[in-house]
């Protein structure tokens, strides 16, 4: 298997510490609003690199943080608390909106058949583990005390910027208007690992410690919890491009620097989500949710197959014309699948033959499109209905899309069809109207969602693309 490792910026072979095993972390949300589509780009590529491992043999243990607490407003270590702004713009507690928001996140991801970690484990879990680290850094002489807080001394590296591509005066603390400068900070890219309420007076959740009563930054809670799961060494780990800085810098900073040695391997980096204006965030546009995508009348696992057609290391543009594409992908090929006919005798051989073939294609560098390729070859192939459905049901183990679930596409079929119907009734009113105008735009419609319509002296008639 090769990934390329955000590291050391090269596709390498993957070699896991502990041979047949693999420590695996995944930065989890932050619980104080729903999880948009962009942020569940990265978790479904996660989930198909955690299942394509597996898939190849290794036995993967993954570890995922819930952020309930300590990620401010500002990456900067500035302004509010998002779970406190979550409370306040709803009413209710910090307790309360984590809860909830934890509960939307992993009923989006049963959606998305995201498999939930081995291991998940709120921030709020681990105060004790985050004050024995940060007094371990500080004894150590890379943090100081300052203004009431404790920061970690980014000066005394002999590399910060360790994944590279960073240009230190577009980094630089105050350079965008919604940052303020942290006078406490020896180091422009120096950074919190304890607030006290000196800095927060109205903190909702506090906890004593040697520095006074307040709270942990954002960045100490995924070293502490990966390193309380899976030991001082981990093979990956893996979350959005945008977290790469200053987060992940900064957990390798604290993490090496308090166990004297290198931590973690191969680094893993989803790139954006963008929408036709940009990147996808929560505060502008149209807040897109796997709930609204639903409303919409989308399977959330079309949205997943949009995903892996294409790499995890490119942009990808959303737009709702490219999923009605996709959509009527998934109803073809769900369909396509139903209408095998399953009989005959396994051939394993030849089951192992296309197990390979997918492990290489797919594992080089986690090429899901090549992957659903083969899919397609292997439908397309001579083997008989046994074997080819224990090929794609092999397959669907890292690919996740209920290929084989039975019932979807007889729904699917009646869905399309009476979609269909009224859509042809609405275009017959339209030419009675001589509005021809609608009649096409109805035709065009009908045509990107795969369906093509003939007009015959019989009537109009229908077939699928």
């Amino acid at each position: 298997m090769k990934i390329y490792n955000s590291l050391t910026r090269k596709i390498e072979e993957f070699k896991p510490i502990n041979e047949g095993k693999v420590s695996m972390y995944t930065c989890g949300p932050t619980v104080y609003h729903f999880a948009h589509i962009g942020n569940l780009r990265s978790y479904i590529c996660e989930d198909v690199l955690e299942k394509l491992l597996r898939f190849s043999g290794y036995d993967v243990k993954r570890v995922m943080n819930i952020t309930d607490v300590g990620h401010l407003s500002s990456d900067a270590d500035t302004g509010e608390d998002k779970m406190l702004k979550g409370a306040k713009r709803e009413n209710k507690t910090v307790m309360e909106i984590a809860k909830f928001y934890t509960d939307a996140f992993f009923s989006d991801c049963d959606k998305l058949n995201i498999k939930t970690p081995d291991v998940v484990e709120p921030a709020t879990n681990c105060i004790p583990e985050f004050i024995n680290m940060i007094e371990g850094l500080l004894e150590k002489g890379y943090a100081y005390k300052a203004g009431e807080n404790v920061y970690f001394d980014t000066s005394k590296l002999k590399e910060y910027y360790v994944f590279g591509n960073q240009n230190e005066e577009e980094l630089m603390v105050g350079v965008r208007d919604d940052v303020e400068e942290d006078t406490n900070k020896r180091n422009k890219n120096d950074f919190v690992l304890w607030f006290t309420k000196s800095k927060f007076e109205d903190q909702a959740l506090k906890w004593d410690s040697p520095w006074g009563v307040g709270y942990p930054g954002w960045h100490i809670e995924c070293s502490c919890i990966s390193m309380k799961h899976l030991g001082e060494t981990l093979d990956l780990h893996c979350g959005g491009i945008d977290n790469m800085f200053p987060h992940h810098t900064n957990e390798i900073a604290q993490s090496e620097s308090y166990l004297g040695h290198k931590w973690c391997n191969y680094w893993f980096h989803v790139h954006h989500l963008n929408d036709e204006t940009g990147k996808m965030s929560k505060s502008k546009g149209e807040f897109l949710t796997v709930p609204l995508l639903e409303s919409k009348g989308y399977d959330p696992l079309v949205y997943r197959l949009f995903v892996l057609q294409s790499h995890y290391r490119k942009p990808l543009t959303f737009s709702y014309a490219t999923l009605d594409q996709v959509a009527a992908t998934y109803k073809k090929l769900k369909n396509r699948i139903a209408a095998i006919d399953f009989s005959g005798d396994v051939n394993d051989a030849l089951v192992k033959e296309w197990h390979d073939k997918f492990e290489e294609a797919v594992g080089n560098d986690l090429n899901t499109a090549m992957g659903l390729t083969l899919l397609y070859d292997c439908l397309k192939s001579d083997l008989n209905g046994a074997t080819k459905r224990k090929v794609i049901e092999d397959y669907d183990r890292v690919l996740s899309l209920d290929l084989l679930k039975e019932g979807d596409a007889a729904e699917a079929d009646d869905e399309l069809t009476a979609y269909v119907e009224t859509k042809i009734a609405e275009r017959a009113e339209a030419k009675k109207a001589k509005d021809f105008a609608k009649a096409d735009a109805i035709r065009e419609e009908l045509a990107s969602k795969g369906v093509i319509i003939k007009d015959t002296r019989e009537g109009t008639v229908w077939s699928r693309a």
